[in-house]
């Protein structure tokens, strides 16, 4: 669980229920005040949420990017149905096609697309299903080419287990009383009343994709598409060499970031704002 510094995003952001063809989802947007040098959207990952990214908003807005963050369908305040085949991967990936069309202004290019965990995933579940030109490039934060390593797929089975059986409070409950102390510093109302507003579905269906999530890089690569790579030092949910592996085969740019885990959003925002700024403004001029 993404544990972001405040759930206050920065001045000047707009937090609204953004209206698409599939139906609305909360987003914060954050804005430049002055040249708009292109549009991101940001994707939260398992058990996550849009403010995940709270902390990359401003440093973002400063390099010039407008940011749209987003709740998927189910996730904390995007409603979604009790239904597991509605957060199919598939449903998902669509969700985002039309969430890309629906930031997108009259006049602007093509937005970024960034996943983070889980929402890499479908980050770039949607970027195979997308018509030409959807997106001006792909950036997979601490996101691997296949399901998560053995240890997290027995930690994804615990808690869709104990979802399914048991009401989210509990679960909750439970889910401190096993946590590390150094946790008990961190303010853990907001991050409860997330988690409640979490649909159970939702998160077991999303825990099985990533126990199961095949291979699907090949398939990437061959996309025109420029694609980054970015993690921590550190990752136990896809290790640090496995990323190496799959940015080559991507030929993708890679970048780590010194002194984060699994995520960089969170543990080094500033640093993180920077590569992917940069990475950004590579795209849009190869672009031109």
């Amino acid at each position: 669980m993404s544990r972001p510094p405040t759930f206050i995003p920065p001045e000047g952001t707009l937090a609204y229920p953004l209206r698409t063809a599939r139906g609305e989802f909360a987003v914060l947007d954050t804005r430049p005040t002055g040249e708009v040098r292109g549009t991101a959207l940001l994707l939260p990952g398992f058990t996550g949420s849009k403010e995940d990214f709270v902390a990359l908003l401003e440093p973002l807005a400063a390099a010039g990017y407008r940011t749209v963050s987003v709740d998927g369908r189910g996730q904390y305040e995007s409603d979604g149905p009790d239904d597991e085949s509605a957060y199919a991967q598939g449903e998902l990936a669509k969700d985002v096609l039309a969430q890309a069309t629906a930031v997108r202004e009259p006049g602007d290019e093509p937005p970024h697309l960034l996943g983070h965990s889980l929402g890499g995933l479908v980050a770039r579940a949607a970027v195979l299903l997308a018509p030409p030109a959807t997106f001006a490039s792909l950036t997979l934060m601490a996101s691997g080419p296949a399901h998560v390593t053995p240890p997290q797929q027995a930690r994804a089975k615990l808690l869709t287990d104990a979802v399914a059986a048991h009401p989210m409070e509990v679960v909750w409950d439970a889910m401190q009383a096993m946590g590390p102390p150094e946790d008990a510093d961190i303010d853990g109302a907001e991050l409860r009343a997330r988690w409640l507003r979490n649909n159970p579905a939702q998160l077991i269906a999303t825990g099985k994709q990533l126990c199961a999530e095949p291979d699907r890089v090949d398939e990437l690569a061959a996309l025109p598409l420029p694609k980054h790579v970015v993690s921590g030092e550190r990752d136990d949910t896809w290790p640090v060499p496995l990323l190496d592996d799959m940015a080559r085969r991507l030929g993708a740019r890679r970048t780590v970031i010194t002194g984060a885990e699994h995520s960089p959003n969170t543990d080094r925002p500033k640093e993180t704002a920077l590569a992917l700024a940069a990475f950004w403004e590579s795209a849009r001029q190869g672009a031109q």
